[in-house]
């Protein structure tokens, strides 16, 4: 990521344009630690972290997250799997 070299804080330069972020001027912090020199860098970098999310999400994800374990078996079903009892299931209402 920006700005992740030996000696080089997060504050000294634009995360997205390297330009240094010195003097009076105003500082646009986005997601914590990533500093911009402007309101159009700063849009630019979060533009760029939604597609990048939107992409990841199309790209079948959800699939690998429930292979992982990382969904609950519940949000995995499809809508034909929910509201069936299997056996050795405990309804409760």
């Amino acid at each position: 990521m920006g700005g992740a070299g030996h000696g080089v804080h997060f504050l000294d330069a634009c995360f997205l344009c390297r330009r240094p972020l010195a003097g009076n001027r105003d500082i646009f912090m986005y997601r914590g630690d990533m500093a911009f020199c402007s309101d159009e860098c700063r849009s630019a970098q979060m533009a760029a972290d939604e597609a990048a999310e939107r992409k990841e999400r199309a790209s079948g994800t959800s699939a690998k997250a429930v292979a992982h374990g990382a969904l609950p078996a519940r949000e995995a079903e499809g809508p034909q799997e929910r509201g069936k009892v299997r056996a050795g299931s405990i309804l409760a209402l």
